[in-house]
């Protein structure tokens, strides 16, 4: 998939669902559906063209909440377990037959997806760590901002932060961005040796001299404020390409990843999506009270990540 337009401003989430609409359905198995949430968000997605769903998961189920919110599921595969830690098993049984291209959370613990997902035999891991992103069309921000990680790892350390950026990076990437620019968070922009997350930034940046990352601008450390303001940073006189023009925040950890996250929904208005990155497919994680337009965003994001490889 190649997107040689850009999003228009505020309805970038809808721009990456029509791009989505426009190219192939991915096959994406959809992990125990067995609420209305659920299977109402996975039919959406394919009747707008962006999946075809193999629902795995109860039969019996799966069908009585069909029948319940006057679902169709007739055309759809569905593969029959006993329990939701079956239904992730088989799941990843299914991607490492190479017969879906992606993974999609129905109504299971995040945990117990993921459990299954990188099992040493059974799962689906790769050498790098899972991480997820999250993208937000924020009003008063002029592009498409992706946070990470906010939902999978909770303090994750130097070699941890290098997967999760470059994860991001690749995902910024497939979105059409040609060099995504990351800003490595912390409270002050100047390395502390007693805050770790300025050395964790200053380091990152090295590597990414070094080529250990690939692909992106890397810059840090830098306070949220001159991350996301040019203005912010020439007033501390900090010079930089990616102050103000940040397409990744790379937060400390996961508590201040979530903490800007909510934010930035409940206090901005901001629309969001996510799914996590490093795993042999992308794992389409929406919340079990996801509305409509977050699950097709995610399974767009999904189809740009498969798509463009």
């Amino acid at each position: 998939m190649v997107i040689t337009e850009k999003p228009p401003l505020h309805d970038q989430l809808e721009f990456f669902i029509e791009q989505a609409e426009k190219a192939r359905p991915i096959k994406t198995v959809v992990v125990h559906p067995v609420d209305g949430n659920s299977l109402i968000g996975t039919i959406e997605a394919a009747e707008h063209d962006l999946i075809v769903p193999i629902l795995v998961g109860p039969e019996n189920k799966i069908k009585s909440i069909a029948d319940e919110q006057n679902l169709d599921i007739s055309n759809y595969e569905l593969i029959n377990t006993e329990h939701s830690h079956a239904a992730a098993e088989i799941a990843c049984e299914v991607v490492k037959r190479g017969e879906a291209e992606a993974l999609m959370k129905g109504h299971l613990g995040t945990s117990e997806l993921l459990r299954a997902v990188v099992h040493k035999t059974k799962g689906i891991r790769t050498e790098r760590r899972l991480s997820h992103v999250f993208v937000f069309d924020i009003p008063n921000y002029h592009k498409p901002l992706v946070i990470t990680d906010a939902a999978i790892n909770v303090m994750p350390d130097l070699f941890c932060k290098k997967d999760i950026t470059q994860n991001a990076i690749d995902f910024c990437k497939a979105l059409g961005v040609e060099t995504p620019k990351v800003a490595i968070l912390s409270a002050v922009e100047k390395i502390k040796p007693n805050i770790q997350s300025t050395l964790d930034a200053a380091a990152l940046c090295k590597m990414a001299e070094r080529g250990q990352l690939n692909g992106g601008l890397i810059d840090g450390p830098l306070a949220f404020d001159n991350a996301i303001s040019q203005q912010a940073a020439i007033d501390k006189h900090i010079v930089s390409v990616v102050s103000g023009d940040a397409d990744i925040l790379l937060a400390p950890d996961l508590e201040a990843a979530n903490m800007i996250a909510k934010q930035l929904i409940y206090l901005a208005n901001a629309k969001s999506a996510g799914i996590a990155l490093g795993a042999k497919v992308p794992i389409i994680l929406t919340s079990r009270a996801e509305k409509t337009l977050g699950r097709l965003a995610s399974c767009a994001l999904a189809s740009h990540m498969v798509l463009h490889k």
